[in-house]
């Protein structure tokens, strides 16, 4: 991209309407030609913009930075920008290798890295606009070898920061920002020795947007809880925290920050596994870190310190020896039975059997059940199966109805009592995700399409067969039909595609007229999708891209396990 190019898209990154007037003006060339400079963007930033009555817009904020603005929110730091380059880490490391103190502060952006990298030498990838892509160099007093813990430290003041901006992320050790079990962002530091100071590098990059296909990650705009930020303020608060922190760091080291670090580690006191190249390591719970960054776990053989390098933590799918529940969480749907260990509003692991098989259940129930441990749930599988479900376990299940109001939302079901509770804890559990007015499916045995307001009301919504029951029908209802799975096709040409299709078809075209009336009840504010199910991702997949540039949409494990969560996080406590 050329600079005519960059100043343009700097100008429409806010998403804010901009005439084409003073767009021209701002990128130096002739109004008429607006529309040949636009067709030369690259492609996934074309399809974002929208024209209407002499204005542009962006459908979707981009990190891309005018000098201008860059200056406006450094505060402290020496900021440049650049376009593109090779990676921001290594701007910074070679202004520290002609002059160690020029280093400190200077403050390096870049929109598009060619040869981007994370830890252990990992490639980072991101089009332009969608992360927030940065780094500085910091200068210590120190020993590169008392720098153990910095990573940490710099993955405080990014979280202090983000949730000042309503972002609800945790750190993940040693050096990920997180939201959940979603990736929001990472850090890397690289070191260098020189006149008896130590350089530190840090390279932070942040999602701010992210395209609907990548899995396991979420982004600044999609988890933020009220009017997410732009990237010129999300900067600007990133600095001024890591200038606190940082500067405390130098004299302190870490040891001031070791209680916020704790609470602020998605794994603290969780069962854990550590990965090598995808080899168990070891097993057991997170106790904290100690000042030099090294992860403390508690294993079978007693306590075991791990230092930063090759290993990754991933969360342990069972959870191993020592696990303190306070409920037992249970989304009893049609076919299958879920559940869920939680204890202080954190929910554990969650694991699901289908009816005829709830063996599991019993196993887990042998093993973290017990004294203390309520079991609340939500079921809409009929007495039948709740008896199955009662034998599993030896404490009796609190089975939970649709409910007239809750949590502020108010139900305007017309009798709450034939109102499915899965769908009212999955609009419950909805609030974690959207405060705004948001359509809620849920895609199972059936798929239910409800709508909420942004101001608490639960309109109703509505229910049709999922999947496997409209395929079903067809089978049975009509002559030679039967045919194999087919797949979606925008004009299918075989007959298991076109059924394929069809039934994909019916589900997005009923999600799409929910939300149209949903956004026009709602005075054309934002609106928001949420999809929850086994059916989740193809549904999003399925979508149009127009719909899905144009409105957030978020796929979400478990709704109705979180909903119960909310629910039972605003009663009074229970006795034990």
């Amino acid at each position: 991209m050329q600079a005519v190019h960059w100043r343009l898209l700097a100008e429409l990154s806010d998403g804010l309407p901009k005439h084409i007037a003073a767009l021209a003006g701002k990128a130096g060339v002739k109004l008429q030609q607006l529309n040949g400079l636009w067709l030369k963007m690259p492609a996934h930033i074309r399809g974002l913009l929208r024209q209407q009555d002499g204005y542009w817009r962006l459908v979707r904020p981009l990190a891309v930075f005018s000098d201008e603005c860059l200056s406006a929110v450094a505060g402290g730091f020496r900021a440049e920008l650049l376009h593109t380059h090779p990676s921001s880490n290594d701007a910074v490391l070679m202004a520290a290798k002609r002059d160690i103190d020029a280093a400190h502060r200077y403050l390096c952006i870049v929109h598009e890295q060619t040869k981007g990298r994370g830890r252990q030498g990992r490639s980072w990838y991101s089009r332009i606009g969608e992360c927030l892509t940065f780094s500085f160099g910091w200068v210590f007093e120190r020993q590169q070898g008392e720098l153990g813990a910095l990573s940490l430290a710099v993955g405080l003041a990014c979280c202090n920061a983000l949730r000042r901006l309503d972002v609800p992320v945790q750190l993940k050790w040693p050096n990920d920002l997180v939201v959940g079990s979603d990736k929001l962002g990472g850090i890397l530091i690289e070191t260098m020795r020189s006149g008896g100071k130590t350089a530190a590098v840090i390279g932070i990059g942040l999602n701010f947007v992210l395209p609907k296909e990548i899995e396991n990650a979420t982004s600044v705009q999609a988890a933020c809880q009220s009017v997410p930020p732009s990237a010129a303020e999300l900067l600007g608060i990133l600095l001024g925290e890591l200038d606190g922190i940082l500067s405390e760091f130098a004299v302190h080291g870490f040891a001031p920050f070791f209680a916020a670090y704790e609470a602020a580690n998605r794994d603290q006191g969780a069962s854990v596994r550590l990965l090598h190249n995808g080899q168990v390591l070891e097993e057991g719970t997170v106790l904290g870190v100690t000042e030099q960054g090294v992860l403390r776990l508690e294993t079978a053989g007693g306590e075991k310190r791990i230092a930063s390098g090759e290993i990754s933590l991933r969360q342990s799918i069972e959870p191993a020896g020592r696990v303190a529940t306070r409920y037992l969480l249970l989304d009893g749907g049609n076919s299958r039975l879920k559940w869920a260990w939680a204890e202080n509003g954190k929910i554990g692991n969650v694991s699901g059997a289908p009816y005829r098989d709830l063996q599991q259940l019993g196993e887990d129930w042998r093993r973290f059940g017990g004294n203390g441990v309520a079991i609340v749930g939500s079921a809409v599988c009929g007495d039948e199966k709740k008896a199955l479900v009662q034998e599993q376990l030896a404490a009796e299940i609190e089975w939970l109805p649709s409910m007239p109001h809750a949590l502020g939302i108010r139900n305007h079901y017309r009798n709450p009592a034939e109102h499915g509770s899965d769908r009212w804890f999955n609009a419950l559990g909805s609030r974690r995700f959207s405060r705004n007015a948001c359509v809620v499916v849920s895609c199972g045995t059936a798929v239910t399409i409800d709508a909420l307001t942004d101001d608490g009301s639960y309109l109703g919504g509505s229910i049709m067969p999922g999947f496997h029951l409209m395929h079903e029908s067809l089978l049975q209802k009509t002559a030679n039909l039967h045919r194999p799975e087919g797949q979606r096709y925008p004009f299918p040409t075989t007959t298991a595609n076109a059924i394929a299709t069809g039934m994909m078809d019916a589900v997005c075209g009923s999600i799409l007229l929910m939300h149209a009336r949903l956004k026009e009840r709602n005075h054309n504010q934002p609106t928001d999708l949420i999809i929850t199910g086994g059916g989740a991702r193809k549904i999003a997949e399925a979508l149009p891209e127009a719909f899905s540039l144009d409105n957030k949409v978020k796929i979400v494990d478990n709704l109705v396990i979180f909903g119960l969560i909310n629910w039972l996080e605003h009663q009074p406590a229970r006795k034990e």
